[in-house]
């Protein structure tokens, strides 16, 4: 009896030692979920404008006749002008490729059989590819077009409503990303201390992090850029860049 009477207290006096131990940890807990739920959403953005380095410029040249043999002739003589004026440029062999030929016969086409006899029958599109990294000098040659139009050469946009010219692109984006990456992170841990400062709290550690994407884009805006590691595909592009980069960061607040 008296052992019994022994175990039943010995239960009773563990039961109460779990319980209050259990209601500390539970209170542990809910401490540090509130604690968890106490941060601020901030972003932090870094931005740098570099220069490209490099040029690539497709030239498009198109011919158009009624002899299949004679067009054929004359596009080799313009392609050759184009070539020419490329190496008087100071451009290597290296720099310049021959890319897309594509033959047209409107005869043979489903569309346009009404007026035939006023248009000419084959249209033959060459496209000469300089990618050059001496992007100063694509850009001042660029601008020299018209010693080609003198030579009887005129290049076709690449879309045919688009102004032909090179485009400009940043490759080198991975030796600017971590220190961009750096300063967007402490500009975001600056709007959290502000935030923290004017609501009596303090600024804890990281609770999330998300990094968005890296943005290459013309400097002044005059045309679209390139996406992240990616060239663009504008005609109009400017040699002077701007990176971009915005994180998006959850701060723990502690009192």
């Amino acid at each position: 009896m008296v052992e019994e009477r022994r175990s039943a207290i010995l239960l009773a006096g563990g039961l109460c030692v779990g319980l209050i131990g259990g209601a500390i940890i539970l209170g542990g807990s809910i401490q540090q979920v509130r604690k968890s739920e106490r941060f601020v959403t901030v972003k932090g953005a870094a931005e740098r404008d570099v220069r490209a380095d490099l040029a690539v410029w497709p030239m498009k040249v198109r011919v158009a006749g009624n002899d299949l043999a004679e067009v054929g002739r004359s596009l080799e003589s313009t392609r050759a002008k184009v070539l020419q004026f490329l190496s008087e440029k100071g451009f290597t062999a290296e720099e310049v490729s021959s890319q897309e030929l594509r033959v047209s016969d409107r005869q043979a086409s489903d569309y346009g059989q009404g007026n035939m006899k006023d248009m000419l029958r084959y249209v033959v599109v060459a496209t000469v590819l300089l990618r050059s990294k001496n992007v100063d000098r694509v850009q001042q040659v660029s601008q020299m077009t018209d010693e080609l139009v003198r030579a009887g050469v005129v290049l076709s946009s690449k879309n045919d409503w688009q102004a032909a010219g090179p485009r400009f692109m940043f490759t080198r984006l991975d030796t600017i990303k971590p220190a961009m990456l750096a300063e967007a992170t402490k500009s975001a841990r600056s709007a959290a201390a502000q935030f923290a400062t004017d609501s009596g709290s303090a600024v804890g550690s990281i609770r999330r992090a998300s990094q968005g994407l890296f943005s290459i884009t013309n400097r002044d805006q005059s045309a679209p850029g390139q996406g992240e590691g990616g060239g663009g595909s504008d005609d109009q592009s400017d040699p002077n860049k701007r990176v971009r980069i915005v994180v998006t960061i959850d701060y723990l607040l502690e009192r």
